[in-house]
């Protein structure tokens, strides 16, 4: 009987693929285990198993496997089916979840070896110089590498002098697998066998009088060896002792050390595991915990919205207490990564070392531990804190889902497939597995809100600060009379200059927010009005003063700028609106004496620079902090007393159904940065419009208000969370192209929904990276 078995390529086409496999591989085969196998004429891919049958493929010929790779399952059976149902409802395909859920370590990548073929006699002189020289490297190293042969000839095109050898059989190609992760070691030594009892050890020291640097070295080792059994590493032997690593290689050729190179997590927790310190809760917080406890029992999903700063994060650490008493794990969820920096340390005073961290900024390497970890249900990953990728790790115990700030816009992915929202699938993730999520929010996101009014999920709400502060006062700036009475220096009114003065004065904190990076959003020329726009996308460059470059914030393009303009060569170009570097830039003309920061997507580029910042801004080595939409996360500041937001009319005035929400929930979260210890913050918002509906909610903190007004103007207009919308998108080089198909497209939708069609619209933004984008 023939066996075949259909499996999951990482690759955007919407079929499974059948091979052929024999009997005794067959019996061997799970879900979930990857194998190697061909695809086209020289490809070959690391796929998924999906199932092992009998029925062979009607429309081809069924190809064998190259090789099978694992031995047990890297993909367990609820992740396929947590990845089928984001394939379905996020209409993309299998392939495309695979090669977004796991780390790109574990797709496996071909390389072609070029090896001698040892059957044929070559005529030397037939030779060309370049075929002798493969030829005889080979001879010496046995095989080569595509990309050595060219090193060696010196050129880049090498397969047609390939392909000439191998068609006179000179050489063979061979398809190898090379793997990308690569385990970290650590050089351990410890005292030979026969030197561990104490009278050899005092003999050896005896003999070791003269060299009293190699003394030293036998010394600290046997002092760390009587504290702890483990073999110590070379690098703390050479600190401890104070010697270099020649005086510990001379010991270890001397048959005194014994060297042994140990495998090792590359992310490990410092602290003591004995220490912990347990969370204690205030009243309504325990309050609020019984509610959540009790709405678990009839509910999947809770709601709990609390107030900025009302130690919400306190709860979250109590309840996960309880599952992982029961040995489940629990997974954190966070909009962004730079959250993740200040409460890894929390919880691992909590949690000791059974907390693991998944994100985008951790190497491949680290990633692929953490998946290992989470696989085997080790110990050290019971809890898994992350942003949205995490969602994808193969978890075998789930029994919590926490999803913090869940009302955030990072949960969902824009780009590439699957456009997934780590919130909506978390919640999947967890029913798949009978896990409970908890969802938390000063500020919810319509959606969830209406899911608790129509009884869907349990709700908690927590009216008061921890530790009975106050909300911050918040007052409206009226911009538009302070320029009209000349009460504003350069984008700073008066009462904002006052209060930043005097929170200084007190040695508090600043931060101030302005959601656009870059010094000026637009330059234009006064004489005729021209303003550089980028050459790939329908948008004007941004002024980046720091590195005297216009720069483009979709494609990323960017040139010098240029003291005359292109059009005129007039030397007539001025700044038109602001963003963080020109606050910063003005913040030193006004306070020279204040330290400032600057948190935005320019200065938070490597893997520990949000660390770095949120550190120094909570030791207080800036005065003021200028950010973007990154200092509004639940980050916790003690010593913020004052909050400034720039210009709020950009938030409200955004071309999207949601602008009044997200604005509320931007300036509410921002605001809940201030006064978060002993003294009740301030908060100053500049706008044009201070009587603006959204505003007068923020200033009154009237979430239910807000709902009420907004989910009025959902039902008028057909939006969510009433009804459901589904975006498509265009996009394509051709101008004309792209009109004649979103035109048909179109009309064919409207054939089947009628009026419930909206477009084909173009964007704001309607040519990104050369291509015109059109929506329906």
């Amino acid at each position: 009987m023939e066996f075949y078995v259909d499996v999951v390529l990482p690759i955007p086409l919407e079929r499974l693929f059948t091979y052929r496999v024999d009997s005794d591989i067959a019996s061997a085969l799970r879900q979930g285990m990857r194998l190697a196998v061909p695809f086209g004429k020289s490809k070959i891919y690391t796929a998924l198993v999906y199932e092992v049958h009998n029925n062979p493929p009607h429309a081809y010929e069924a190809k064998e496997i190259h090789e099978v790779i694992d031995t047990v399952p890297l993909v367990n059976e609820i992740q396929l089916r947590h990845w089928q149902w984001i394939a379905n409802y996020y209409m993309c395909t299998l392939g495309e979840v695979f090669r977004s859920a796991v780390p790109s370590a574990f797709l496996l990548e071909s390389e072609t070896l070029v090896l001698k073929n040892t059957n044929v006699n070559v005529e030397e002189h037939l030779l060309g110089n370049q075929e002798f020289m493969i030829l005889e490297a080979l001879e010496n190293k046995g095989s080569l590498k595509i990309k050595e042969v060219s090193e060696i000839l010196e050129k880049k095109t090498v397969l047609p002098l390939l392909n000439r050898m191998l068609e006179r059989g000179y050489i063979l190609l061979q398809e190898t697998l090379h793997s990308q992760y690569k385990p970290k070691e650590i050089r351990t030594v410890r005292l030979d066998a026969q030197y561990e009892s104490e009278e050899a050890l005092v003999t050896l020291l005896d003999e070791m009088s003269r060299a009293p640097k190699q003394r030293q070295v036998l010394l600290t080792l046997f002092q760390a060896q009587a504290e702890s059994k483990k073999p110590m590493s070379t690098v703390d032997l050479q600190k401890r002792s104070g010697t270099t690593s020649s005086v510990i290689r001379t010991l270890i050729d001397k048959g005194i050390l014994e060297e042994k190179m140990i495998r090792t997590d590359r992310i490990s927790f410092d602290g003591d595991p004995s220490f912990k310190k347990k969370p204690e809760l205030k009243d309504f917080q325990k309050i609020s915990l019984n509610e959540i406890t009790t709405a678990f029992l009839e509910k999947d999903v809770s709601l709990l919205h609390g107030v900025t700063s009302s130690g919400k994060t306190e709860v979250y650490m109590t309840l996960m207490e309880s599952f992982i008493r029961e040995e489940k794990q629990v997974l954190y969820l966070l909009p962004e990564i730079a959250l993740t920096t200040q409460l890894i340390s929390r919880l691992q005073q909590c949690f000791g070392e059974k907390v693991s961290v998944f994100h985008s900024k951790f190497s491949l390497n680290e990633r692929v531990e953490v998946w290992n970890n989470v696989r085997r249900g080790a110990e050290k990953a019971q809890v898994v804190i992350g942003a949205r990728s995490s969602l994808f790790l193969p978890f075998t115990q789930l029994g919590l889902v926490v999803v913090d700030e869940e009302h955030e816009n990072s949960f969902k992915q824009y780009d590439p497939a699957p456009r997934y929202h780590a919130r909506d699938a978390a919640i999947v993730l967890a029913r798949l597995h009978g896990a409970k999520v908890l969802l938390g929010s000063a500020t919810p996101s319509l959606e969830s809100f209406y899911n608790v009014k129509t009884g869907k999920y349990g709700y908690s709400k927590m009216e008061h600060r921890y530790g009975g502060m106050l909300l911050p006062e918040v007052h409206l700036v009226d911009i538009r009379d302070a320029s009209r009475r000349k009460r504003m220096t350069g984008h700073f009114s008066e009462a904002l200059q006052k209060e930043i003065e005097n929170t200084l004065g007190q040695g508090e904190q600043v931060i101030l927010f302005q959601n656009r990076r870059g010094y000026a959003p637009i330059v234009e020329c006064t004489s005729c009005g021209h303003a550089p726009q980028c050459p790939n996308c329908d948008v004007s460059l941004t002024y980046h003063q720091g590195k005297n470059q216009l720069r483009c914030h979709y494609c990323g393009f960017h040139e010098l700028m240029q003291p005359q303009c292109k059009a005129c060569g007039n030397a007539t170009l001025d700044t038109k609106g602001f963003g963080t570097e020109q606050i910063e830039k003005e913040l030193e003309g006004l306070f020279p004496e204040a330290r400032v920061g600057r948190m935005d997507l320019d200065t938070t580029r490597g893997k520990y620079a949000y660390e770095k910042i949120i550190t120094a801004f909570a030791n207080k080595e800036f005065d003021i902090l200028v950010g973007t939409q990154m200092v509004t996360k639940g980050l916790d500041f003690r010593h913020v007393n004052l909050v400034g937001i720039m210009n709020a009319d950009s938030l409200l005035n955004f071309p999207d159904f949601r602008a009044h929400e997200r604005s509320f929930q931007l300036l509410t979260q921002v605001a809940g940065r201030a006064g978060r210890t002993e003294k009740r913050g301030i908060v100053l918002i500049q706008t044009y419009n201070p009587g603006h509906t959204v505003l007068q909610q923020v200033v009154s903190g009237d979430y239910h208000a807000l709902y009420q007004d907004q989910m009025d103007q959902r039902r008028e207009y057909h939006y969510p969370p009433v009804n459901r919308i589904i975006k498509i998108s265009f996009r394509h080089k051709e101008y004309n192209t792209l009109n004649e198909a979103t035109n048909w497209f179109g009309k064919g939708l409207r054939n089947v929904f009628g009026n419930q069609v909206l477009g084909p619209e173009f964007p704001p933004v309607a040519r990104i990276r050369n291509r015109y984008i059109k929506q329906v």
